[in-house]
């Protein structure tokens, strides 16, 4: 959903079948960018398993490239914590079965 009278630089993004664990985490590496002004999320009831997801940047970067840097690079931390703990946490046996 883009706010009226702007560029792509302010969209809310509707994620559905998502909570705070998505949420909060997302909002944290998307406003690690120095070109967001703004990021937030709401639930919008809870009963209902959807997220408001907003992104404000600045200038002329359209809101889309800072939520698909944000997904990528969560995706990113995710893969090295499931990396370190099967290296580490793991027995070879179990590792196979993964």
């Amino acid at each position: 959903v883009q706010a009226d009278g702007t560029d792509g630089n302010c969209v809310t993004f509707v994620l559905h079948d998502e909570d705070h664990t998505l949420g909060n985490s997302l909002r944290y590496m998307v406003m690690k960018n120095p070109d967001v002004e703004f990021c937030g999320y709401c639930i919008t009831h809870p009963s209902e398993s959807k997220i408001n997801f907003r992104i404000q940047t600045r200038g002329s970067l359209p809101a889309v490239e800072p939520f698909r840097k944000g997904l990528n690079d969560l995706m990113g931390v995710c893969q090295h914590v499931l990396n370190t703990f099967e290296v580490r946490l793991l027995p070879q046996d179990f590792r196979d079965l993964f």
